[in-house]
């Protein structure tokens, strides 16, 4: 079990082995305070023995002796503060005695150490199993006060500030995690981490969303005879050894039909979507010669899944109009995931973790596009393009 230590780790010297076993039997026949002064005695002869503490907090346990427990047990950890037993027995006291505060932040490290160990004892599971639901309990009190008092603020609050104030309660709360950017490609600085765009950013989305019918209707077309359109959207480069994406290289599971690519037209299919490209021609796409914008319908197969990853650049927003959606299916960026409504638009930024599952029987199809991250100014805009081009001059652009 990595990172845990049940007992200690290095055996006592002959005398204190000697009376740690008197007391055990003592400890056994029920005789606590004889268990209790052997152990005490043992400690003498082994002064660095977490384990030995933790028997004599057992025997003071058993006498209800309830502060002597608490010291014996401080010395335990603090002569291995990995001492998980330790940590155990003292979120179990802390919480046998009322100390509701130091019992939540003693079963929540004792939690954390327990997510890395496995073939726990039986005893040890139904252990924290019982300080799991404390630690949830006391987690759902804490936001239930929190909510009702936070209710009158939060109705007065837009879109931006009631998302990130739940954000920052499920945060102190620990319900969730905070996820920062991870570019593969260039990253610029200082903006937002910021999982989900407001659709404020964005006013132009309702015109999108009011053209999905007829988006959907040239996506059905194209599907019926896709010939080359439809390829395979996740091509690894021959050599590279098995990794998160080797199941969906070379498949169809996740297949893509390019209107754009890397800044290019794909002819073909956007004659064949005439209605899809003009709704694609009047938004303020990124346009970076030889890299944006890109547009393509996304087809998910049933049963499939998209394995958690980030993007290259936080310099766009994706955006996804959901054209096809059977039930469950899912979307996540970060701490927060979502459902794809028909014609409901959003926008994310993918350099944040983020991953898609299509657990029905049917395919799930979304259109997805690129734009300027909407915290860039315009001329910060400029400044990217402008850089790529200059880079791109000098022949070491890649």
């Amino acid at each position: 079990m990595a990172s845990i230590r049940l007992m200690n780790d290095t055996a006592p010297p002959d005398e204190a082995a000697r009376l740690n076993s008197q007391g055990m039997l003592a400890l056994r026949a029920g005789n606590f305070a004889e268990a209790e002064r052997l152990f005490v005695a043992a400690i003498m002869y082994d002064t660095m023995s977490s384990a030995l503490w933790r028997n004599v907090a057992t025997a003071r346990r058993a006498q209800g002796d309830d502060k002597g427990e608490m010291q014996a047990l401080d010395a335990a950890v603090n002569i291995d503060r990995r001492d998980f037993m330790g940590w155990l027995r003292k979120a179990e006291l802390h919480e046998r005695i009322g100390e509701k505060a130091q019992a939540l932040v003693a079963w929540s490290g004792v939690l954390q150490m327990a997510a890395v160990a496995s073939d726990l004892p039986p005893d040890i599971a139904a252990a924290l199993q019982k300080g799991q639901a404390f630690v949830s309990q006391a987690t759902l009190q804490i936001a239930e006060v929190v909510s009702a008092e936070l209710a009158p603020l939060s109705a007065a609050m837009d879109e931006t500030e009631l998302r990130r104030s739940k954000a920052f309660v499920d945060v102190a709360l620990g319900r969730r995690r905070t996820y920062v950017n991870i570019c593969e490609g260039l990253c610029y600085p200082f903006l937002p981490a910021d999982e989900f765009f407001d659709r404020h950013h964005f006013p132009w989305m309702p015109a999108i969303e009011a053209a999905t019918d007829e988006i959907r209707t040239e996506l059905e077309a194209l599907l019926a005879d896709p010939g080359d359109a439809l390829r395979p959207y996740v091509k690894m480069d021959s050599g590279l050894p098995e990794n998160k994406w080797s199941a969906l290289d070379q498949s169809l599971d996740w297949g893509a039909c390019f209107l754009w690519e890397y800044g290019q037209p794909n002819k073909a299919v956007l004659d064949r979507c005439p209605h899809t490209a003009a709704a694609l021609a009047s938004l303020p796409t990124t346009t970076i010669p030889g890299r944006a914008p890109s547009a393509f319908f996304s087809i998910l197969k049933p049963h499939t899944r998209i394995p958690p990853h980030t993007g290259v650049t936080n310099t766009r927003a994706i955006v996804h109009l959901p054209l096809i959606v059977p039930e469950n299916c899912g979307f996540r960026v970060g701490g927060e995931t979502r459902e794809w409504h028909v014609g409901q638009a959003f926008a994310f930024d993918d350099t944040i973790e983020h991953e898609a599952w299509n657990d029905s029987d049917k395919y799930r199809a979304v259109l997805i596009f690129d734009v300027w991250n909407p915290h860039l100014t315009v001329a910060e805009q400029g400044v990217i393009a402008q850089y790529y081009t200059a880079a791109d001059a000098t022949g070491f652009g890649s």
